[in-house]
């Protein structure tokens, strides 16, 4: 039975574990996937360099550099590896100086940081786009299949084995892990945007209508975009992206009541509104404006801030927001920006004019829970109640969130 010291040293240990896998599981992950070429051998031997370092640190104290001591054990455990399978015999030369390039006594914030390469390689183009935002969570963040397996609504088993197919994949693409140049990146990350995107948007059970968070990432997908930010700091979109989500997290307070009920924009009590966030979301936005022109996460971005300046104003610039809305549809004619659309176009010239644009969508939209919220509300601006009623009906069918289906309720027996 261990004794109360050892039990100290061992919570010890496991909290400075705990510390560097926080701060420090992508940076790690993405050195050993760079050098080996292998992300799952890469993620394996962290793997076991954190075992080792909870079996070993309580009796031998914690290392000066407890990040350089995980990399260098999960180098030699990659090297053993390779001798044992004598595949790699004939690198001794090269195995040897990987090693010795990365010791205990190495300064950790020397080493480079090679994660936006990891990110970019799990948004690799020869990989099915929908496992993009998985791999990245996983490599980047370390979260298990469980975890992301519970955001996309898959079981355990399922997502491991996405994810595992999408790791052979990259291996057999030769992936790098690498970033390109410069003047290639701006085009290379865009899916790598995308897949953080994807991975905020796992929260949103109706996209910009509900605060639905038992299994979304939205904490995650603000830590990546802020990464983002640092990697690589001279590409717009990257701050356009922060910018977004930023701003979105914002309101976070103010979308549910205190007995939990829905509360949508327009009628949410804006001193809840986190300032300080509001305050970065625009930081971000301006350095995204002065580096480019708007791009989609830019436009975006500036719809929300437009939003925001209800705070201080007590009002919204519904002419603003139709127009960044025009903006924005020429960058993307998603469901759900041109549905928006409709909505700003609305708020701005009528209840006409959303129902002509919302029209337009009518042959794409069976499924789709924000067009019908949409639809109803406007027909009930119209006056035409009958209309609307069964559009609310369609609606709270599609509703994946108690709350929302409560609120579209009351309001269509308030027609």
């Amino acid at each position: 039975m261990a004794t109360p010291d050892q039990r100290i040293e061992h919570d010890k240990a496991r909290a400075t574990a705990d510390a560097v896998a926080r701060a420090s599981y992508g940076r790690l992950v993405a050195r050993l996937a760079r050098r080996w070429a292998d992300l799952t051998r890469a993620e394996d031997a962290l793997s076991d360099a954190f075992e080792r370092a909870l079996r070993t640190w309580p009796d031998t104290g914690l290392p000066d550099h407890p990040e350089a001591w995980l990399l260098t054990t999960a180098h030699r455990r990659l090297i053993d590896g390779a001798r044992q399978s004598g595949v790699q015999a004939r690198a001794e030369p090269e195995l040897r100086r990987l090693l010795e390039e990365v010791s205990e006594r190495a300064d950790p914030d020397a080493l480079p940081d090679d994660r936006l390469g990891l990110m970019l390689a799990c948004a690799h183009r020869d990989l099915d786009p929908a496992l993009h935002t998985p791999l990245m969570l996983q490599a980047v963040l370390g979260l298990d299949a469980a975890r992301i397996g519970a955001a996309f609504l898959v079981s355990p088993a399922a997502m491991g084995q996405r994810l595992s197919r999408g790791k052979a994949r990259l291996r057999e693409r030769g992936a790098r892990f690498e970033q390109p140049g410069a003047d290639q990146l701006t085009e290379h990350i865009t899916p790598v945007l995308n897949a953080v995107y994807a991975a905020y948007g796992t929260g949103w059970d109706e996209i910009g209508a509900s605060e639905s968070r038992v299994r979304g990432l939205a904490g995650e997908a603000l830590y990546l975009s802020q990464l983002l930010t640092e990697l690589a700091p001279e590409i717009a979109e990257v701050w356009g992206l922060y910018a977004l989500i930023a701003h979105c997290e914002a309101r976070s307070p103010a979308r549910r009541d205190a007995e939990g009920r829905f509360i949508p924009l327009s009628e949410q009590t804006t001193h809840l509104w986190c300032e300080s966030s509001i305050t970065q979301a625009e930081t971000a936005l301006r350095r995204a404006l002065k580096l480019a022109p708007p791009g989609r996460y830019a436009l975006e971005a500036s719809i929300q801030s437009v939003h925001a300046e209800r705070r201080r104003s007590g009002e919204t610039n519904w002419l603003a927001a139709a127009a960044l809305y025009d903006g924005l549809v020429r960058h993307t004619s998603s469901l759900g920006a041109l549905t928006a659309r409709a909505c700003a176009h609305g708020e701005a010239f009528g209840a006409e004019r959303a129902l002509d644009l919302l029209s337009e969508l009518k042959d794409q939209t069976a499924d789709y829970q924000p067009f019908w919220a949409a639809q109803a509300h406007w027909l009930a601006q119209a006056g035409r109640g009958d209309e609307a009623a069964g559009a609310y009906e369609r609606a709270m069918a599609l509703s994946a969130d108690p709350a929302v289906r409560q609120y579209l309720f009351e309001r269509a027996q308030a027609l």
